[in-house]
């Protein structure tokens, strides 16, 4: 398999882990202590994708509820509380992500978590579902200066591994993960149900992927310079 020598780098949330049930109830939590309407599971979907700050902000807004500085960042802490509290009795494993990644390892691939999420439930939420083991770096929001779709994240993933643009694939499924990628150079798989306000499809990955036990077979053919429309 061509992933042998690659770097495959992964988003977390839609990609990895269905987190929408733990993050919409967080998200309604918050909203219903402010004396606001709770949003509905798509509604919350569609906001998913930079980091819970941007979420948070979005969900008020939806409520008629601009949010000042000082009145979000208050929010945004009340959120991670809700949030980290719980943030996995709802949320299950992607269907073939297991598989994929026991694949990707045997092959020799080095994998990594590239997410806008806080890096505290990122490591739980992996740990958790008993995924932790199989990444060699997880790199949370929080952790450097910009997010995606600021290719920022995935280039420095690429140091820390060792990895060339040319040489790696990033698996996502928001607009995000595709923009990021773009900048970077990187080839990108887009899982065909994300979140965020984008279709997948509409979003021109180098590869759309419906079954992610297909995962291994198409990093191989896009780092074999063939590439896979949809799988």
């Amino acid at each position: 398999m061509a992933a042998r020598s690659g770097v495959v780098l992964f988003d977390l949330d839609g990609t990895l882990v269905e987190t929408l049930p733990d993050l919409h109830r967080a998200t309604c939590e918050l909203l219903a202590e402010e004396g606001l309407e709770p949003l509905s599971a798509d509604e919350v979907r569609r906001m998913i994708g930079d980091g819970a700050r941007v979420l948070v902000e979005r969900a008020f807004a939806r409520r008629g509820r601009p949010l000042g500085d000082g009145e979000l960042e208050r929010l945004y802490a009340r959120f991670l509380e809700l949030y980290e509290a719980d943030p996995v009795s709802g949320s299950h494993v992607v269907d073939g992500i297991p598989e994929a990644l026991d694949s990707l390892r045997a092959a020799g691939a080095r994998l990594a978590v590239v997410t806008n999420k806080p890096q505290r439930p990122s490591l739980a939420i992996l740990e958790t579902f008993d995924l932790l083991s199989h990444f060699d770096l997880v790199l949370g929001g929080d952790l450097l200066p910009r997010r995606k779709p600021d290719p920022l994240p995935l280039l420095h993933a690429l140091e820390r591994l060792g990895g060339t643009p040319a040489g790696s694939v990033m698996v996502g499924d928001s607009r995000n993960d595709r923009l990021a990628a773009r900048a970077a150079g990187v080839p990108c798989i887009l899982r065909s149900f994300g979140y965020g306000e984008v279709e997948p499809a509409a979003l021109d990955p180098d590869a759309l992927v419906d079954d992610m036990r297909t995962l291994p077979r198409v990093v191989a053919a896009l780092l074999d310079g063939r590439g896979e429309r949809g799988a």
